[in-house]
C-alpha cells in the first residue's frame, strides 16, 4: 500500500488525469435539447415598432387565436400569463388562444424597464387599450362580413355570432387571420367593465411553469449557437470603490501558455479570456497571472456608517407640514432612534450570462436584461455603433430581484465577441457576480415620533442618508474609461414620504433626505424593494415602542393613527389571518432558553398598500433567529391573477427573512470580502419559515404594483416580535446571533 502525498494543488480535473482508472464519459453536445435561441415570428426590423399602430401590439392567426407582443420582461412574476389575460379578456378569447413571444428590440414595443412592479401597473392599460381597439376593428370587420350592425353581435372565444341566430357567425381568423390591421391605435375604444370579467380576475394556471417544471424551459445559461466560444472575465475578487475601477498594472499572458485554445482579451483594464471549451476558459480565467492596483480606497464596514452620517450631503425636504420641533417637545411620549442597514446583494444562484455575436456591421446579444432597449443602448455605445445595429434578445435567467449584474454580462460578451471575431457565451463565476453587483445601497435613518396621551400620534420626523445608484457598468467602466456617475433623482432612491409615517394621520411631520456622495463607497443599484426594508425598519420599530410606552396593543394603536380605509384594509386582513390576540408588546417575558415574539407592521414601496406579522423564535444562548411563521397581505388594486400575487407575497416574505436575519456584504479598505455563501450567508431551506399570503381584491381600483410591496412590513414585523420576544430593540440588520447576544447582554 503506497501513499500520494500532493507536492502542488492540482485542479480537479487534471488530478483526474494523472489517475490509474479507466474513466468512461460521454457528451451531450455544445447544444443540448431545446437549448437554442428561438427566432421571433414576425419582421426583424430594428424596432422600437410604432407604438401607435394596433399591429405593433398583437396579431390574429388564421387558426383563431392571438399573439401578444409585451414589452416587459417575465422575471418569474408571471406577468407574462397576467397581461395575456388582461388581453384574453377585452378580446373575448380564451388562455389557450393567447400567446406571446420573445421579447426582442426588433419585434416588440418599447413599454420602458421591467422594475418597479410596473409590467401590470403601466404595462396594463396599454394592452388592454390595445386588445379593446382590435376586438372593435373587428367587429366592424364582422358587422360588414354579415351585414349586420355591430350592436347585435356578440363574441366567445374568438367567434362573432349573431344575436339569436345559429348558423350566421365568423372567427376571427376568417376576418384577418395572419393579415395585418393597418390602423392607428387611437386607445379610444370601450373596456369592458370590471363586472363582466371571466378571465381577469381568477385564478389561472401560468404559461411558463409547465416547462420550467417539465426542465424544458430555456433559460440563458441553456443557450447555445453554432460555432462559438466561450468566455469569462477576470477581475480582482472583489470590487474596489466605484469610481476607482480596478486598475491593471501587469498581465502575463504566458501564465495560460498551457491551455493552447485559450487566447487572452484586452481592452483597457477590461480583461478576459475566450476559449473554445468553457473548461478551458475557466482554467485561463483562474490561471491567468494579472498584478492590480490595491490601493485602499473604501472605509470598511466599521468605518461606513460613521462615514455617511458625516458625509457633505446634499439635504432635501421631501415632505414638511406643520411645527414638529414644538409638537415633538409638547407630547406626553416621544422616542426617538437610529438605526443602520447594510449593502445587500442579489446574489442570482445561477450567475449571469449572456451570449453576444458580434460583426464588424452589427450585433445580436442574449441577455436577462430588465430592459433590452437600455442595454441595446448601452451596447452600442460600447461597440462603436448605432443603436439600429443591435439587436437585444431577451432569455429569462435565475432570479434578479433588481439591477444585477445582468447589464455588465451582456457588455463584457459583447467586448469578448467583438475581440474574437465569433459568438462568445459569456458567464460569469461566483466570485464575479457576488463581488461585483450592484449592491443595494447602506442606510442610516434617524426617527422621532411622537404621541399625546390618548394615543394620536402628534409628531413624525425623519432622515435618512444614502447614496444613489451608479450608472455606468463595470465593463464599460473598465474597457472604455467611461467616467462613473450616479443617477439623479428617482424616488426608490431616497426617503419615501409613501413609506415613512404618510400612511397615519399626523399633523406635524417632516422627511429630510440626505443624499451622500456615492463615488467612494460600493457601486450601489435597485435590489427588491429599494431601502424600503431600512425605512421600515427605524419606522416601525418607532411607532411600536410608542404603542408600548402608551401600553397599547401595536395592532389597536395603528389602527386608532389610520383613516384610509386601504391601509386599514391589509391591516385588519394580515392581523386576522394570524389570528392576532390584543396584548402590549414585551408583556410575556420569561428566563426560559427559546423566547417567542410576534410583531407586525406596515409598509409599502412606491405604490399599493403591505402589511405583516412575524412569528418567530430566539434561542437566548446561540443568539439564533428562526422565523417561525409570516404573514403578509398586498393590497394591489385589481388583481389580474390573484395567485400570481400569493406568489409574489410568499417569495417576498422568505427574502425578507433571508435579509434581515442574515444578509450583508462585507468588505475591508481594499475590496468586497463577501465573494460566496460562506461569507455571504442566505436563508437555507431549514430555516424557511411558514408562510401566509392574503391579497386584499379591489376590482373597481387601477392594478398597482405587487412585486415588493409587503417586503417593508415584513422587515418592521420581524423587528417588532424581536422586541416583543426580548424586550431589547435592535438598531442595525441583519440580525446575526452575534448582534442578538451583544444586545441581550447590554439588556
Amino acid at each position: 500500500m503506497s501513499s500520494f502525498i500532493p507536492t502542488e494543488r492540482l485542479p480537479r480535473r487534471e488530478f483526474l488525469k494523472t489517475g490509474g482508472a479507466l474513466v468512461i464519459g460521454f457528451s451531450l453536445g455544445d447544444t443540448l435539447f431545446g437549448q437554442t435561441a428561438g427566432s421571433a415570428v414576425r419582421g426583424a426590423a430594428a424596432g422600437p415598432p410604432d407604438a401607435k399602430l394596433i399591429d405593433t401590439w398583437l396579431s390574429i392567426h388564421a387558426d383563431n387565436t392571438a399573439s401578444l407582443y409585451i414589452g416587459f420582461a417575465e422575471l418569474g412574476q408571471g406577468a407574462s400569463t397576467a397581461l395575456l389575460q388582461i388581453a384574453a379578456e377585452e378580446l373575448d378569447l380564451d388562455m389557450n388562444q393567447v400567446k406571446t413571444v420573445r421579447l426582442d428590440t426588433n419585434i416588440t414595443p418599447n413599454q420602458g424597464g421591467t422594475f418597479s412592479s410596473a409590467s401590470i401597473a403601466r404595462g396594463g392599460p396599454q394592452i388592454r387599450t390595445a386588445a379593446a381597439e382590435a376586438r372593435l376593428a373587428l367587429l366592424q370587420l364582422a358587422s360588414k362580413k354579415l351585414e349586420t350592425p355591430v350592436e347585435r353581435l356578440t363574441v366567445s372565444k374568438g367567434i362573432v355570432s349573431v344575436m339569436g341566430s345559429t348558423n350566421r357567425s365568423v372567427t376571427y381568423g376568417e376576418l384577418v387571420g395572419d393579415k395585418a390591421f393597418n390602423l392607428p391605435f387611437t386607445g379610444s375604444a370601450p373596456l369592458k367593465p370590471a363586472a363582466e370579467y371571466k378571465v381577469v380576475g381568477r385564478l389561472v394556471q401560468r404559461k411558463d411553469i409547465p416547462e420550467k417544471v417539465s426542465g424544458k424551459y430555456v433559460y440563458i445559461q441553456h443557450v447555445r449557437v453554432p460555432d462559438m466560444m466561450h468566455g469569462r472575465v477576470i477581475r480582482p475578487r472583489g470590487q474596489r470603490a466605484y469610481g476607482a475601477g480596478a486598475k491593471v498594472l501587469s498581465v502575463d499572458e504566458a501564465s495560460i501558455r498551457n491551455i493552447p485554445e485559450a487566447r487572452v482579451v484586452r481592452r483597457g483594464d477590461f480583461i478576459g479570456v475566450v476559449a473554445k471549451r468553457e473548461w478551458d476558459a475557466i482554467r485561463a480565467a483562474q490561471q491567468l497571472k494579472v498584478t492590480w492596483d490595491t490601493t485602499p480606497t473604501l472605509p470598511g464596514n466599521d468605518g461606513l456608517y460613521e462615514q455617511m452620517r458625516s458625509a457633505e450631503t446634499q439635504e432635501r425636504i421631501v415632505l414638511e407640514r406643520g411645527d414638529v420641533a414644538g409638537a415633538l417637545a409638547r407630547a406626553a411620549y416621544a422616542v426617538s432612534q437610529t438605526c443602520r442597514g447594510p449593502y445587500q446583494a442579489h446574489a442570482p444562484f445561477g450567475p449571469n450570462c449572456a451570449l453576444a455575436d458580434v460583426t464588424p456591421e452589427s450585433a445580436l446579444i442574449i441577455c436577462s436584461t430588465q430592459d433590452v432597449y437600455g442595454t441595446r443602448t448601452s451596447v452600442a455605445r460600447l461597440l462603436g455603433m448605432t443603436a439600429d445595429k443591435v439587436r437585444v434578445q431577451y432569455c429569462e435567467g435565475s432570479g434578479t430581484y433588481g439591477h444585477s449584474c445582468y447589464d455588465d454580462a451582456a457588455q463584457a460578451a459583447a467586448i469578448l465577441s467583438q475581440a474574437a471575431g465569433k459568438p462568445v457565451r459569456l458567464q460569469f463565476m461566483r466570485w464575479d457576480e457576488h463581488g461585483w453587483d450592484n449592491y443595494g445601497p447602506a442606510h442610516v435613518g434617524e426617527v422621532r415620533a411622537a404621541a399625546d396621551a390618548g394615543g394620536k400620534i402628534v409628531a413624525y420626523e425623519y432622515h435618512g442618508w444614502q447614496h444613489n445608484w451608479s450608472t455606468v457598468e463595470t465593463s464599460a467602466q473598465l474597457a472604455l474609461g467611461t467616467t462613473p456617475a450616479e443617477r439623479e433623482g428617482g424616488a426608490a432612491q431616497q426617503v419615501s414620504p409613501l413609506n415613512l409615517g404618510s400612511m397615519y394621520e399626523v399633523p406635524n411631520l417632516r422627511l429630510v433626505n440626505h443624499r451622500v456622495p456615492g463615488l467612494g463607497y460600493l457601486k450601489g443599484g435597485w435590489l427588491r424593494s429599494p431601502l424600503d426594508l431600512s425605512f421600515s425598519f427605524a419606522s416601525e420599530q418607532a411607532i411600536d415602542q410608542l404603542a408600548y410606552l402608551l401600553g397599547m396593543d401595536p395592532l389597536m394603536f395603528r389602527q386608532r393613527n389610520i383613516q384610509d380605509a386601504r391601509w386599514l384594509g391589509v391591516l385588519d386582513a394580515v392581523a386576522q389571518a394570524a389570528k392576532w390576540a390584543p396584548r402590549r408588546a414585551a408583556s410575556n417575558l420569561s428566563n426560559a432558553k427559546i423566547a417567542t415574539g410576534r410583531g407586525i407592521g406596515v409598509g409599502t414601496h412606491l405604490a399599493s398598500y403591505g402589511a405583516a406579522v412575524a412569528e418567530i423564535e430566539i434561542n437566548k444562548e446561540t443568539g439564533r433567529i428562526l422565523a417561525k411563521h409570516m404573514y403578509g397581505a398586498i393590497d394591489a388594486g385589481l388583481a389580474v391573477n390573484p395567485a400570481n400575487i400569493e406568489n409574489q407575497i410568499c417569495g417576498q416574505l422568505v427574502q425578507t427573512v433571508s435579509r434581515i436575519l442574515k444578509e450583508e456584504v462585507t468588505f475591508n479598505k481594499t475590496n468586497v470580502t463577501s465573494l460566496d455563501w460562506n461569507s455571504y450567508p442566505i436563508l437555507r431551506f431549514e430555516e424557511c419559515p411558514t408562510v401566509t399570503p392574503i391579497v386584499v381584491q379591489r376590482l373597481n381600483e387601477r392594478s398597482t404594483g405587487a412585486g415588493e410591496e409587503v417586503m417593508a412590513g415584513a422587515a418592521a414585523a420581524i423587528a417588532n416580535a424581536f422586541f416583543d420576544a426580548t424586550g431589547v430593540r435592535m438598531h442595525e440588520y441583519p440580525l446575526t446571533p452575534n448582534r442578538v447576544l451583544a444586545a441581550l447582554t447590554r439588556r
